[in-house]
């Protein structure tokens, strides 16, 4: 299918559009183009500029279309032995049949035709090629050839009747799936082997076996592409594990460390807490015995003092006990420490002042 400018710009040669056996120079549309076997207009894409945009693509990486070209191909070899077979079944039935030793006989006729065919084809090529001297060389073999064919005739019209022997004997080509007769001259022959639609069906058949060989290598290729980059992840992912493994062995270290690490800061600390408040109780104990020892040295203080002041009272007393004013108010109790300290003392002073 041809493209106009305004669809060639915006297809491209990765379009599924695009037929790629076309992109590989061995669409069948194309090579059998003008034959009596010319299949017409392709239903994909053809474009000259496409294929160049391919090969210039292709150089930089690999598109693998190879395997699309090949799948084509196949179908279309496929479909042409299949109508070779028909042939051959309707042939079966329509000539007469013959004896194994005949047919074999008139076999080996028909191989030495193709041989000349295929010979003479191959010389004239030569020769329009300008290669006149390998074109000879060629011609000579034919004449060979046609001295083999010349004795496997006289076999064979000497194994059957003259009658069955005039009748012409078909063949279908194997290649193209054409008749040949048993009894062409070279010239039928040669237009046959050396004709477009022989060759072509030759070109597609070959190309066809390239492009299994191809798409074999680059399978393969591939494969061991495949096979190489699952080694190296697994290999990557092995030292991905042992790198797991020594980050978890790490992290649980630094984590054991962190814990040894806090409990030593934590008995650090409670053993810092116990020393406080041990001191605190110490320096407590030392304000209390310090408070304490005070208070009973205050409290001796006073005693002393009052024991003093009750002395010089008793003494006084002793004194002027001959004075009975005094003896009548005298209160031993009171100084004793009934009514203690300062108070009584007072009290006392004031009703015997006048008396002392």
């Amino acid at each position: 299918m041809q493209m106009g400018d305004e669809t060639r710009q915006r297809v491209k040669f990765t379009d599924d559009r695009v037929c790629k056996s076309h992109l590989l120079d061995c669409c069948p549309h194309d090579i059998l183009a003008g034959t009596r076997m010319d299949l017409g207009e392709c239903t994909k894409i053809h474009d000259l500029a496409l294929r160049a945009d391919y090969e210039i693509a292709s150089k930089e990486r690999d598109l693998f279309f190879e395997l699309d070209a090949m799948d084509h191909l196949e179908s279309f070899i496929a479909e042409c032995d299949r109508r070779t077979e028909l042939a051959k079944k309707r042939l079966a039935e329509t000539q007469e049949e013959i004896s194994a030793e005949v047919s074999a006989k008139a076999e080996k006729v028909h191989e030495l035709n193709e041989d000349i065919g295929k010979l003479l084809a191959k010389a004239e090529q030569l020769g329009a090629e300008g290669n006149v001297d390998e074109s000879q060389k060629i011609l000579m073999e034919v004449e060979k050839v046609r001295a083999k064919k010349k004795e496997a005739e006289e076999e064979y019209r000497n194994s059957m009747p003259a009658s069955s022997f005039q009748q012409q004997k078909l063949r279908v080509c194997e290649v193209c799936s054409a008749y040949l007769g048993l009894h062409d001259n070279d010239r039928r022959l040669a237009d046959h082997f050396g004709g477009k639609l022989h060759l072509g069906f030759i070109q597609i058949r070959e190309k066809l076996d390239q492009l299994r060989k191809t798409v074999a290598e680059k399978q393969e290729k591939r494969n061991q592409d495949r096979l190489r980059r699952r080694e190296e992840r697994e290999r990557e992912e092995r030292m991905g594990r042992r790198s797991g493994s020594r980050n978890r062995d790490r992290r649980r270290s630094r984590s054991r460390e962190r814990r040894r690490r806090r409990s030593r800061s934590a008995s650090r600390e409670r053993r810092k807490s116990r020393s406080r408040s041990r001191e605190r109780h110490r320096r407590h104990r030392s304000r209390s015995r310090s408070h304490s020892r005070g208070h009973r040295r205050g409290s001796r203080d006073r005693s002393s003092k009052h024991k003093g002041r009750c002395q010089t009272l008793f003494s006084s007393r002793c004194r002027v006990t001959k004075s009975p004013g005094l003896s009548k108010r005298w209160n031993p109790k009171s100084i004793a420490g009934v009514e203690s300290g300062s108070r009584a003392e007072s009290r006392w002073l004031r009703r015997n002042h006048r008396t002392l």
